[in-house]
């Protein structure tokens, strides 16, 4: 009952997959381009380089997993696609197609599959398979730091996916209340178990569902947006508990779906997988000139937030849309502006006792690889993995995510100067480790389990990041960027790239 009355009270109606604030409106970005129903390509060709043998911060993240090698490098990229058809018309049945590939070459070489997909729309309604490019929860899409469940920084989770992609009226409302929303089931694949299980991988599926309700007819200067997203890493529930598990496969998919606890045959009663999402809320405002959204995300990963117990964690954002058009030689485009704090969890020592004990956002103690998908986080990258953190800070062994207390503060602009668009990522932040690696320890229950010396103490670290670009004619645009990392989290280090793109 408490948690339904949070719900009502916070004015949940539900956020989809990749719902996010995009420009004029809160938008539905379902795949890598949006042109009108025909063939499109694109050639990339970059040149990288790197100090430290390290990829600086804002050169790797939120990417949808686009990362370049470290030190002196090249890159080629391509990608073909055919939306869905823009004509003005309405178009009952309706398909598209997609894929995207990035070669990298320097120190070493890889292949990565950014994105292929295929889709098909029924009415309302559409059916998509493969990898896209997704993020989940009501934050700027071009400026923000990441939502907390899927913030684009990883590639995309191989899926199919059953979704209402744009805002539908309810009938009779006359467009006063819309909503939209999606239903996945997807494979992680092959995944490592946390040490003292002594089991060989598991296979592992994810799931995901989410509901995004709009109040406000489309024209309205104020809009009210609010949903909630719900994302489970589940399988290998039989290997794991070693023929005390008796749910069969379906069983087992309606409760990770539904949520509900099982235990009994020596199993501890508990969720089925690793559980995580946002309850997230946004108020749009259009003024004389300008577009204003605020937006908000809660957290929740084992439980804290049904007792309301980490509330003072969250993403807090601004984002300022000029809706003036400048006949001058620079202006602005968009600012945003965002507070990110995880550092509570509902773990400090006056803090209320709850049966999960503090959250430990993005790590689990089954799966190794916590909130990942091919070793990159899937949630806000600032909450820092022991891929980037420096070797020397303290950590636990079971740990994926090796800093998970995190106060930020970010500032992203993007405009133009003559005929250069640009884009600036300036984010400062305090990291505090885990509960794991602090004096106080992480806690279940009324228990706590400090662990030896040493600690995490606080760090601070800054990332900077500017990229511009401008076309040069036949369909041709010329880029550059620059990135900085300065601090004592990452190792210090310093990236620049040029680019050519031909759009076909």
């Amino acid at each position: 009952m408490r948690v339904w009355l949070f719900l009502l009270l916070a004015g949940i109606w539900g956020v989809p997959a990749r719902a996010q604030i995009s420009g004029m409106d809160i938008e539905y970005r379902g795949d890598t381009a949006s042109y009108s129903g025909d063939y499109h390509y694109e050639l990339e060709a970059l040149a990288i380089g790197t100090t430290n043998d390290q990829v600086p911060f804002w050169m790797r993240t939120n990417r949808f997993g686009s990362i370049p090698v470290e030190g002196l490098s090249g890159s080629f990229i391509a990608g073909a696609s055919k939306s869905y058809r823009e004509d003005g018309k309405k178009h009952l049945v309706d398909w598209g197609i997609g894929a995207t590939a990035r070669i990298n070459a320097g120190s070493h070489a890889n292949f990565q599959l950014i994105d292929a997909y295929l889709k098909g729309r029924l009415s309302i309604f559409q059916l998509q398979a493969g990898r896209t490019r997704d993020r989940t929860g009501l934050v700027d899409p071009d400026l923000s730091t990441g939502a907390f469940a899927i913030s684009g920084n990883a590639l995309g989770i191989p899926k199919i996916e059953l979704s209402i992609p744009e805002y539908w009226a309810i009938p009779l409302t006359k467009g006063l209340i819309a909503i939209k929303g999606n239903f996945v089931h997807g494979w992680f694949g092959e995944t490592p178990l946390a040490p003292g299980y002594n089991l060989p991988p598991v296979q592992s599926y994810y799931h995901q569902k989410s509901f995004y309700g709009r109040l406000g007819k489309p024209g309205w200067k104020v809009k009210l947006y609010a949903g909630f997203n719900h994302q489970v890493m589940w399988g290998g529930e039989n290997t794991i508990n070693k023929g005390r598990f008796t749910l069969s496969v379906p069983e087992t998919f309606l409760y990770v779906v539904t949520g509900k606890a099982y235990g009994g045959n020596g199993i501890e009663t508990s969720k089925i997988g690793n559980h995580i999402g946002s309850l997230d809320q946004a108020v749009e405002v259009t003024f004389k000139g300008v577009k204003a959204v605020v937006y908000h995300q809660f957290y929740y990963d084992v439980g804290g937030l049904y007792h309301l117990n980490n509330i003072k964690d969250g993403l807090w954002g601004i984002s300022l849309l000029n809706l003036k058009k400048s006949g001058r030689n620079y202006g602005w485009y968009k600012v945003v502006v965002e507070f990110l704090n995880s550092k509570s969890q509902g773990g400090e020592l006056d803090a209320k006792i709850t049966p999960s004990g503090d959250e430990d956002y993005y790590n689990n103690y089954m799966y190794m690889q916590g909130w990942s998908y091919e070793g990159e986080n899937l949630g806000n990258p600032l909450l820092t993995s022991r891929m980037y953190a420096r070797k020397e800070l303290p950590n636990r062994e079971r740990e994926f995510v090796v800093n998970n207390r995190v106060t930020a503060l970010h500032l992203g602009i993007q405009g133009f100067l003559y005929q250069w668009n640009f884009k600036a990522l300036l984010t400062y932040s305090k990291n505090y480790g885990t509960y794991g690696s602090s004096p106080i320890g992480g806690s279940l229950n009324n228990q706590r389990f400090p662990g030896p010396p040493p600690y995490f103490e606080q760090v601070n670290q800054f990332s900077g990041y500017l990229e511009a670009a401008r076309p040069l004619g036949e369909g041709f645009e010329l880029g550059f960027g620059l990135a900085l990392d300065q601090g004592q989290l990452l190792y210090n280090s310093f990236g620049g790239l040029i680019r050519l793109r031909k759009h076909l």
